[in-house]
């Protein structure tokens, strides 16, 4: 019960703590070293342990990084507060910027797998997301930041950071909608995008307030990023998706991101500064990504057709295999009056063959007498290996033809073929019956190549050819 409470206790202890600060900054508009600093510090410092014990998230690295980048900014954001009310060093302004820039990269780790609590995204989903976040950024970064360049003068070191933070949250910002689009809907995604999305506005009112020279230290709108860290810490003990099944970005959205990025790129060369030359980076970032994207594309599809053909092939001779053998003659089966026949095949004399030279000499004949029935039957014929020293042949034409093809076959093993310094000779039965609309097709020739076998004829027609 004591640890039960415990958590209640950490759980509410930074929103409570949230609302103590707005009601006293209500209160006291005016900058105070104890609201502004330690009050405010506490709350973010109250985040961080409710990130790390949080029970619901279960992924560590996710928990390490979303409180590492919740630390950083907080530092960041003491060193910043500690300027307004202490003798700092030259270059604090600077370190503090860095801090508050790891969080980005922290949460770019952090945030996707809170997201997917179930099975982690695989390559090909982390790509589109990706893709899909760095095209939108870029696209709300070359429009939304550029009416605010021409009012940056001066310092490059604060107009740098000034406008990287606001770019950061809008690719940050669209990688969480996409990487929200490929998981279930849950409270912890719901909260995620939320406390980004008021995060990110925080700083864009941040830009813009230091635009038109409104901004000033201690007021209001400084609580923003506070509400976003602390929506994001709760919903780390929100439950998350618990559904298997991931849910793939549409093609179409993926394809419009990548258009809009080389849309953005080549604008950008056409016209130099009409766009923000940092948006080149996003852009080209998509397109490498959506190269990757595609090579990886193309090397599953590979994979699939060589998975499939390998599915439908017989391993030792190459020929397609009885699967590959009974699809086409279910397509034979269904249509009927077509001029075509099945062949059954099943050699003989191959048992004592077998067993007299081994397997290796008998797995040399099975190939070799798959290369002569290949050579006797006409193009576009189908020749599998059924199992064992059993073949089939679906064969099309006219009657006549195709019985001579049947004969041809036969012939291929009249002479005796040279394995392993020994003339070996093997013999075929075969039986041949025409698709004339009876069905059974594999039935009857079976039957009609047993009744070769056991009359010793070779060919056995049912019905016999005109």
């Amino acid at each position: 019960m004591g640890s039960v409470g415990s958590n209640r206790t950490l759980r509410v202890l930074a929103p409570g703590l949230l609302i103590l600060h707005i009601l006293v900054r209500i209160l006291l508009p005016d900058p105070n070293i104890v609201v502004d600093l330690y009050l405010y510090d506490a709350i973010s410092f109250a985040c961080i342990l409710t990130v790390l014990r949080a029970p619901l998230l279960t992924d560590r690295i996710s928990k390490i990084s979303l409180a590492l980048a919740i630390g950083s900014w907080t530092l960041g954001s003491t060193l910043s507060a500690c300027q307004q009310f202490y003798q700092m060093p030259t270059g604090t302004t600077t370190a503090a910027n860095a801090l508050y820039l790891m969080l980005y990269p922290l949460a770019f780790v952090g945030i996707p797998r809170a997201l997917m609590t179930r099975e982690p995204l695989g390559s090909v989903e982390l790509l589109d997301a990706a893709i899909l976040g760095l095209g939108l950024g870029s696209l709300g970064t070359a429009f939304l930041m550029r009416p605010a360049l021409p009012h940056f003068a001066g310092n490059f070191s604060e107009t740098f950071f000034a406008i990287l933070f606001p770019v950061a949250d809008l690719i940050l910002l669209a990688l969480t909608l996409s990487f929200a689009l490929t998981a279930r809907r849950s409270l912890r995604s719901f909260f995620i995008v939320l406390g980004v999305s008021v995060f990110s506005a925080s700083d864009l009112i941040f830009l813009w307030l230091r635009v038109n020279n409104h901004y000033a230290f201690g007021s209001i709108t400084d609580d923003g990023w506070l509400i976003g860290l602390v929506l994001l810490a709760q919903a780390m003990w929100h439950r998350g998706s618990e559904e298997e099944k991931k849910i793939s970005l549409h093609p179409l959205s993926i394809a419009l991101s990548v258009l809009l990025s080389a849309t953005l790129l080549s604008a950008t060369s056409l016209r130099p500064g009409y766009l923000p030359g940092f948006i080149v980076i996003p852009t080209i970032a998509t397109l490498i990504l959506a190269f990757i994207r595609m090579t990886i594309a193309l090397r599953q599809a590979r994979a699939i057709g060589e998975e499939r053909i390998l599915a439908r092939t017989d391993e030792l001779t190459g020929l397609p295999n009885r699967r590959r053998f009974i699809s086409e003659l279910n397509a034979l089966d269904q249509s009927p009056g077509i001029e075509s026949a099945l062949l059954l095949l099943d050699l003989d004399g191959f048992k004592p063959i077998n067993d007299k030279h081994g397997h290796e000499v008998g797995d040399l004949l099975l190939k070799e007498v798959s290369r002569r029935f290949t050579k006797a039957i006409p193009h576009g014929s189908l020749l599998a290996r059924l199992g064992g020293d059993e073949f089939g042949v679906i064969l099309h034409g006219d009657p006549h033809s195709m019985f001579e093809t049947a004969l041809a076959i036969r012939a291929t093993l009249s002479y005796p073929f040279t394995i392993a310094h020994e003339q070996i000779s093997v013999g075929v039965s075969i039986g041949y019956v025409g698709n004339d609309g009876g069905g059974d097709l594999l039935k009857r020739a079976d039957n009609a190549m047993y009744h070769a076998k056991r009359e010793g004829i070779g060919v056995w027609s049912e019905p016999q050819p005109v």
